[in-house]
């Protein structure tokens, strides 16, 4: 697993955020993060529990978003009321663990084939489409200026598709079925202007679940200024329905419930054939993004077991594709 530059152990934490550590534990988590639970003990003895979240490298990679500008988009999007976790301290370079910050750590199961699947997830998952709807409503009805001094990227749909394809081409891999994806997508594409902050990543996987459903949405890396339908079509990628494939929106819910609640809380009306470009697209974007990480192991820039095996999924991407092509739906 991943490791910032230096291991963040209990004093190190401690002079960080003013308290008293008595565990740090990393986790198991996203191939691009290091994460660590932290316990913490403050002065008047009351139990504080953290998250510690750096880059894996200990940098962001070029063109990412900055951690601190991606904690300072996630505490603003706290401010406003979204259901996600408060930053405690955005670190330095002088703190030593590259880029990272320390945020709250809110009860509940970020592991989704957990919360799919159990029992006692039941209620959570009839109540997820319209919670999940409703999150990214109020996300889109954010005005851009928000995120104003933050190193969002931006850019309209068609420089968003030119930048993918540039980003393909650069791995000397041919790949049929993503060279068809391309051309199918910029046989649809619309040169539209950004509009909306973009979560970029908002799924299962990101997403911290209690028995009653929605908590928090977690791993805000990926937001930009683009097309709030993105946030729409990637949800109902395949990839994160963790083998719950019958249930498009995120292993959970219908298509028709998912944006029927998103216009009722006032996210605007759905375009569904923008919609389901975007869904072709996030599938297409996962895919080179199994490359990338694919890339990272063999190339030798990160040798990690995680990224290895998830390079290996690009053929599950590419009938993913076939399927969408040939039927208009997984």
């Amino acid at each position: 697993m991943a490791a910032p530059q230096k291991l963040p152990t209990p004093e190190i934490v401690s002079a960080l955020v003013g308290a008293t550590v008595t565990r740090v534990e990393q986790l198991s988590g996203g191939a691009s993060s290091a994460t660590f639970a932290v316990d913490a003990v403050t002065a008047d003895g009351a139990a504080w529990p953290l998250i510690l979240q750096c880059a894996a490298t200990g940098s962001v990679p070029e063109g990412g978003l900055p951690r601190a500008d991606q904690a300072r988009l996630q505490q603003r999007a706290f401010e406003r009321g979204l259901p996600v976790a408060e930053v405690v301290r955005v670190l330095t370079p002088e703190d030593g663990l590259g880029e990272a910050y320390v945020m709250a750590r809110l009860p509940g199961e970020a592991l989704a084939p957990k919360w799919l699947k159990l029992p006692e997830y039941a209620a959570a998952r009839a109540a997820m489409t319209r919670q999940c709807a409703e999150v990214l409503a109020r996300l889109h009805q954010l005005p851009i200026s928000v995120a104003d001094g933050l190193a969002l990227p931006s850019g309209s749909t068609a420089q968003s598709l030119d930048r993918m394809f540039t980003n393909y081409r650069r791995f000397v891999v041919d790949s049929p079925v993503f060279d068809l994806a391309f051309a199918w997508l910029r046989e649809r594409v619309a040169d539209r202007p950004p509009t909306d902050i973009v979560h970029g990543d908002f799924r299962s996987g990101n997403f911290l679940v209690a028995p009653e459903g929605l908590v928090a949405v977690l791993d805000w890396e990926l937001a930009h200024l683009g097309d709030g339908h993105e946030d729409l079509g990637w949800l109902c990628c395949n990839s994160w329905r963790f083998g719950v494939w019958d249930k498009p929106v995120g292993g959970f819910g219908e298509r028709d419930e998912l944006y029927a609640a998103y216009e009722a809380a006032g996210g605007g009306p759905v375009d569904r054939e923008r919609a389901a470009f975007w869904e072709v697209f996030g599938t297409l974007k996962w895919g080179i993004a199994c490359l990338q990480l694919g890339d990272d192991h063999v190339s030798g820039r990160l040798r990690n077991v995680e990224r290895a095996a998830i390079g290996r999924r690009v053929s599950e991407v590419e009938l993913d594709l076939m399927y969408l092509f040939k039927f208009g739906s997984v």
